[in-house]
């Protein structure tokens, strides 16, 4: 143990691993927040930390099969001449549940159909099963990437604790900005959006860089950044010169 945590290279392959992992784990904190802003005030927070809790526990499960991940890959069947194996049909299941799930929120939030009254529709044990179902999908691309960066069990596994407590004392700030400002809600949609189109292409075996789904995501939240800097100028403009 002492010779692990002496090794420079361990250390630097822990801290790559830890930011990979909190960038990977955006889109499950946004999903997380959406998902949760359906239960009533009282049960978001709880909501919240039992499914990044679930994270913790799924990924941490995974990591310790290694060798079942890697059976993963193996093809089970084959599809006009396309070998599917269940981490295809894994990632194309979670990608249309995810599609579904977004494209369901933005109908509503067009329709309206999210006001006071639409809040504490769904059930928290409703909204922890699909938070975890879709734990499992983004864990598998996290415990991919640990595997591929960190050679010791126990990095990947501190690297996973780390990056989860962050994203703990990170989401309910942001589940609060979303659910503040409508119109970052949506953009968020939309990233879920991406994201689950990404997942069913890789189901059939078409990856795509997350890179670009993520430059794509954080120019459009600096354009959306400026447009809340704007509202917020306006509104005090307007106040000034109502006091005025």
């Amino acid at each position: 143990m002492f010779e692990i945590l002496s090794d420079p290279a361990i250390w630097a392959s822990f801290l790559t691993l830890t930011v990979l992992e909190i960038v990977l784990g955006v889109d499950n904190v946004v999903f997380i927040s959406i998902t949760a802003s359906r239960l009533p005030e009282s049960q978001r927070r709880a909501a919240r930390l039992l499914g990044l809790s679930g994270a913790l526990v799924v990924r941490v499960l995974l990591l310790v099969s290694i060798a079942w991940i890697a059976g993963l890959t193996a093809p089970v069947l084959t599809v006009m001449g396309h070998g599917v194996s269940w981490r295809d049909i894994i990632l194309l299941a979670g990608g249309l549940f995810l599609l579904w799930k977004a494209s369901s929120e933005i109908f509503n939030e067009v329709e309206g159909e999210t006001d006071q009254a639409g809040v504490g529709r769904a059930t928290f044990g409703a909204v922890i099963f699909q938070i975890i179902l879709l734990d499992l999908v983004f864990s598998l691309d996290s415990v991919i990437t640990a595997i591929g960066i960190a050679d010791h069990l126990e990095v990947m596994v501190a690297a996973i604790v780390v990056a989860i407590l962050v994203m703990m004392v990170a989401a309910e700030p942001i589940a609060k900005f979303v659910e503040a400002h409508p119109s970052t809600k949506m953009l968020a949609l939309a990233f879920l959006v991406m994201v689950g189109m990404a997942l069913v292409a890789d189901g059939f075996g078409v990856h795509f860089e997350r890179g670009f789904i993520y430059a794509a995501m954080v120019f459009s939240g600096s354009v959306e950044a400026l447009n809340l800097l704007r509202a917020a100028r306006r509104r005090k403009l307007k106040a000034e010169s109502e006091q005025g």
